[in-house]
């Protein structure tokens, strides 16, 4: 009886996990806390993610992410439906500007409230400008960015030389380096073109006229400012001075163009030059510009070579331009609400922005290829090597610090304020019989009428 008895203790002693002459503790059984983080990586991107959530697994015992890739329009209907249901994830990430229509209709919390001691306040003098921008909304971190989307003038340098130009600086100079190749264009249409604005770039160029679209004064629209008026002309211009009708077949053409392919780049083996000499993108196409190069040397063909500058100023004294501006967007992570674990969600974040060792950041900015959203990271030895490596990135970089990158405003129904002034746009470049301040006033009317039907404050939501 009494062997059966120690039997049964030591049964009971070893189905518990304990181990004979060991004092054991709760902690000894205790698992990690797992973090359920949803995101729209994919392909190799996807990999970087992955890679970081490994690192952070294994850097500490306390918390365990687990990324789950949601691609598409997949990520948005089941974080609301999760959201609803009361069994959301920990940690999203976004690209859209959501930040005010989230906040305000609870769907997000802010972040915040598991932040320690004053991490707020260091996070706030901490970040770019323009990170703190797309993180903050009506005094709060309702988001943290994790990754900053510049744009900047990508141009073909061995095409410019080639016909006697450098990278412009000016409108002017952008201007009459379009005019040339254009021409040139108008007799041989396998020559590229030099320059044609995107509609979906007024943004961007009505910063660099000294626009914008929210007075943070008085929270008032403002798509119909004198700048904002002036850089559509501009735009509208381009345009007219190609002819509209071979403008629009050929951006139309660009959609031509084998998966995603950068015009910038030529597409066959003899070409120096792609569909154009100049266009406006983001860092992203840094990769794409080195694997063409990379196969070029491969195939050992000739090498073009490229640079990246910020967008010319216009020299109209009846402006005030901005340099080093431009319209930025980027990547943050929000805690929805209802969230189990916000505060494992803080410590995968600070993880993944470097908050607390901002070399961590650099190793996986320099695997992903994005830009990080504070200085601290920049200035890492190893991040300043691979800009050495990196001279085209090193231009988006240079731009991130600029107090004159502005995001979409912070406001309910910033996506369709977006979609609206695109739309305003394409319509003044593709009719000229229709008058820019006419349909800007058009597209500032119709936000506004649609913002008077919302039951909450239209506020711009920073610091």
């Amino acid at each position: 009886m009494m062997i059966r008895t120690l039997f049964m203790v030591l049964l009971m002693h070893l189905s518990l996990g304990c181990t004979p002459g060991r004092n054991s503790t709760e902690s000894d059984f205790r698992q990690p806390e797992e973090v359920v983080f949803w995101h729209f990586w994919g392909g190799e991107d996807r990999v970087v993610v992955e890679h970081v959530a490994t690192r952070f697994n294994q850097s500490q015992s306390k918390y365990h992410v687990r990324p789950i890739a949601m691609p598409g329009n997949n990520l948005n209907a089941k974080l609301f439906l999760s959201v609803a249901g009361g069994d959301p994830p920990d940690l999203v990430n976004q690209d859209d500007p959501v930040l005010a229509d989230w906040a305000t209709r609870g769907l997000i919390q802010p972040i915040d409230a598991a932040m320690s001691g004053t991490e707020s306040e260091k996070l706030e003098k901490w970040l770019f400008p323009a990170a703190k921008s797309l993180s903050m909304y009506d005094g709060q971190f309702f988001a943290v960015c994790n990754g900053l989307d510049i744009r900047a003038l990508y141009f073909n340098r061995t095409a410019l030389q080639e016909e006697g130009f450098v990278a412009p600086e000016t409108i002017g100079e952008l201007d009459a380096i379009a005019d040339h190749f254009a021409g040139l264009n108008s007799r041989d249409s396998n020559l590229p073109l030099g320059y044609l604005p995107d509609s979906r770039r007024l943004w961007a160029w009505s910063y660099v006229f000294g626009g914008s679209f929210l007075d943070p004064a008085s929270n008032q629209l403002t798509i119909d400012s004198a700048a904002n008026v002036a850089a559509l002309n501009w735009m509208s211009g381009h345009y007219e001075r190609v002819g509209i009708d071979r403008a629009i077949a050929f951006r139309s053409g660009d959609q031509s163009l084998p998966g995603k392919t950068f015009p910038l780049l030529p597409v066959q083996g003899d070409q120096n030059a792609g569909r154009y000499v100049m266009m406006m993108d983001g860092q992203w196409r840094v990769r794409d510009i080195n694997r063409f190069l990379a196969q070029r040397e491969t195939d050992n063909l000739t090498m073009p070579e490229f640079g990246a500058c910020s967008l010319p100023v216009p020299s109209d004294d009846s402006l005030q331009p901005r340099t080093n501006a431009g319209w930025v967007n980027g990547n943050v992570f929000m805690v929805p609400a209802g969230a189990r674990n916000p505060s494992g969600a803080w410590e995968f974040i600070k993880f993944w922005i470097g908050f607390n060792d901002p070399a961590i950041a650099a190793k996986t900015c320099e695997a992903g290829g994005w830009i990080p959203v504070s200085p601290e990271v920049v200035q890492t030895d190893s991040f300043q090597k691979y800009l050495k490596r990196e001279p085209l990135f090193a231009s988006f970089v240079g731009l991130a610090a600029s107090p004159n990158q502005f995001p979409t405003p912070k406001i309910p129904g910033a996506l369709k304020l977006q979609r609206t002034v695109n739309a305003a746009a394409y319509d003044a470049m593709t009719h000229p019989d229709k008058n820019a301040v006419d349909l800007l006033r058009s597209a500032q009317a119709e936000i506004q009428t649609s913002f008077d039907r919302m039951d909450f404050d239209h506020k711009e939501g920073s610091k």
